[in-house]
């Protein structure tokens, strides 16, 4: 699976990014119930930037779209991405 990155643009207080987050994990889960292959991973906010960032593993950019759809979060942009992990250490 690759990893994508949507990046929303919003001022948000901790409750609303908690809700945000629930949301979009809900709709991964949803979706994935139904056959493509998704998981939500993390969502990462920048209060300075006004910016959320959700990050999940999906087969496509397709699917992704789909779960933010679902999920009520309005893509500012949306890429694929890459993590990495000091050598020798798990996730």
């Amino acid at each position: 699976m690759a990893e994508f990155l949507v990046e929303v643009y919003a001022a948000q207080d901790s409750h609303a990014l908690h809700a945000a987050a629930r949301r979009a994990r809900a709709a991964a889960n949803s979706l994935a119930s139904e056959g493509p292959d998704v998981r939500y991973v993390r969502s990462i906010f920048v209060p300075e930037d006004e910016t959320c960032f959700y990050v999940y593993e999906a087969d496509s950019a397709g699917t992704v779209r789909e779960v933010a759809r679902r999920a009520g979060l309005p893509i500012d942009r949306l890429v694929e991405a890459c993590s990495a992990e000091p050598e020798g250490e798990d996730r």
